[in-house]
């Protein structure tokens, strides 16, 4: 018994040691800023000696008479307060802070940065946010709480120091258009399941949510003009069971959260295909004047609009004004994509005047590639799934593609063949694959010049809840983010992997079901 009792302090040093080590290789601490997992890979990382630490006497000071800027600090604080039990009171001032504070600044003439480009100076003494416009605070935000170790994320106090490397960060971004798609229309998801979504993607620096608001399953969006539109295309959803719908003050509520984290929201109603919901809704929109059956099953390709009739025009006309309405974004998304059932003569010409309709309601036309079979109207963007020839086709129409190939970027492929959930029509999208691909170099004819930027979107026919989308989303998003900001030719698979590796206890503490890929050494 003596014996045992004079080996326990051995043991607890032994144990503490391989503690200390286990938190090393992971990533929890490390006195060099190059060392440090980011995801997105920022531009330049110079490291410097010392570190900064923040403590409860830190406070975020941010330009006075900025309103924007004063609200990236209060969000910040609000990522940091959980975790760390610090007040982090946020304030303004005219000057320099002093010691041992955070202090985020606009600082206008450094045009290398552009609109969302961000300086992060890291002194033992300060850190300076630097940035020409607040969307450039927003990311450097993002990179900062990377600094910090993993358990930053918690939304429980945490016990440990909270020490950043010195050193300076110049970041950004390659594409302006770093994007996901969510797909509400096959299986609905709730407001609050929005906005988890916009802040998980946010973290990455990712700045477009398209929102898929209508298919053949489901009618997502309250237009007032046509209240069937929701009261029976938006009742069901895939497999049967309740559907539901956003009002238009729930979709404005979406799309000012989106905003309030420099997230652009793209509304989509696809058509003149995937529009049964629609169809069941308004008998007259059909050429034999009779309402569709409601449908809750998962093939595609058999809805048609009637483009013969005015109607249809007149329809398309207000949902879209209605929605232009409370979309301050830019785009609205047409659709356009599998409409085996509408004839070519008649696909075109429909294409044709809708684009004119988005047109004069002041906003750019998006569609997928489909559309290029149609003549695109200036500013117009193709989105790249399925047909490459279709992509090149738009390309020589002057529209810039975003980058969305199936066989990389749907997330809602299966990881593999034992995976559960998703499907495989595009093939297995393992985390490596939706990493190394290059969109400047994938499609002979679409260069760097002619990309818009990327999108990763995710379809619902299998999905019903967050745990699930969270699943087939994660890890898959942290490479297409990774692939949207930085230079696509510098990309190395082996030293992602390794970054992401470190990003799984970030993800644990964020609460995200992920899926942990072998091909990671988490």
């Amino acid at each position: 018994m003596r014996r045992l009792k004079h080996n326990h302090p051995v043991k607890l040093i032994l144990v503490v040691g391989l503690v200390f080590l286990q938190l090393f290789s992971k990533g929890y601490t490390t006195d060099n800023l190059s060392a440090i997992s980011i995801i997105p890979k920022p531009v330049s990382v110079i490291p410097a000696n010392g570190s900064f630490t923040l403590t409860n006497k830190t406070v975020i000071f941010v330009q006075a008479q900025n309103n924007e800027a004063k609200s990236v600090g209060e969000y910040f604080a609000s990522k940091l307060r959980p975790s760390t039990g610090f007040e982090l009171a946020v304030k303004t001032t005219t000057s320099k802070p002093s010691s041992g504070n955070i202090y985020l600044r606009i600082k206008s003439g450094d045009t290398k940065l552009g609109s969302e480009g961000y300086e992060l100076t890291i002194k033992s003494n300060l850190i300076i946010l630097s940035a020409q416009e607040p969307a450039g605070l927003f990311n450097g935000v993002q990179t900062i709480r990377q600094l910090f170790p993993a358990r930053v994320e918690s939304s429980e106090v945490q016990a440990g120091l909270w020490k950043i490397p010195a050193g300076v960060i110049r970041d950004t971004p390659e594409f302006g258009y770093r994007g996901a798609m969510l797909d509400v229309a096959r299986h609905f998801f709730q407001v609050e399941d929005v906005k988890r979504y916009i802040d998980l993607i946010a973290t990455y620096k990712m700045n477009i949510l398209h929102l898929h608001l209508s298919d053949d399953q489901g009618w997502r969006i309250e237009i007032k003009k046509w209240p069937n539109l929701t009261s029976i295309g938006g009742s069901k959803q895939v497999g049967g069971g309740n559907g539901g719908f956003f009002t238009q003050d729930q979709y404005s509520d979406i799309v000012k959260y989106a905003a309030d984290r420099y997230m652009t929201i793209i509304p989509e109603i696809d058509m003149p295909g995937h529009i049964n919901a629609a169809m069941a809704s308004y008998p007259e929109l059909n050429c034999n004047n009779k309402a569709t059956e409601l449908y809750t099953g998962t093939e595609v390709g058999f809805s048609s609009f009637c483009t013969s009739k005015e109607i249809t025009y007149d329809f398309i006309s207000d949902v879209l004004g209605e929605i232009s309405a409370i979309t301050p974004g830019p785009y609205i998304h047409i659709g356009g994509d599998e409409s085996h059932v509408t004839k070519l003569e008649d696909y075109i010409p429909f294409v044709n005047r809708v684009q004119q309709i988005v047109s004069k309601l002041g906003k750019k036309v998006i569609g997928w590639d489909e559309i290029a079979l149609s003549t695109l109207i200036p500013n117009s963007a193709v989105q790249f799934w399925a047909k490459s020839e279709n992509a090149v086709k738009g390309v020589a129409q002057s529209a810039k593609v975003i980058m969305s190939p199936a066989a990389n970027a749907y997330l809602d492929m299966k990881y593999d063949s034992t995976t559960t959930l998703g499907l495989f029509w595009a093939g297995y999208v393992e985390a490596d694959k939706a990493y190394k691909w290059d969109p400047s170099t994938l499609v002979p004819g679409i260069g760097k010049e002619n990309i818009l930027g990327i999108e990763a979107p995710v379809w619902t026919e299998t999905l019903t809840n967050m745990h699930d989308l969270e699943y087939m989303v994660f890890p898959r998003i942290l490479g297409i983010a990774d692939l949207a900001w930085r230079s696509p030719s510098s990309g190395n698979w082996d030293e992602y992997k390794t970054r992401l590796a470190k990003q799984g206890d970030r993800l644990k503490f964020m609460k995200v079901n992920y899926y942990p890929s072998k091909l990671i050494p988490w």
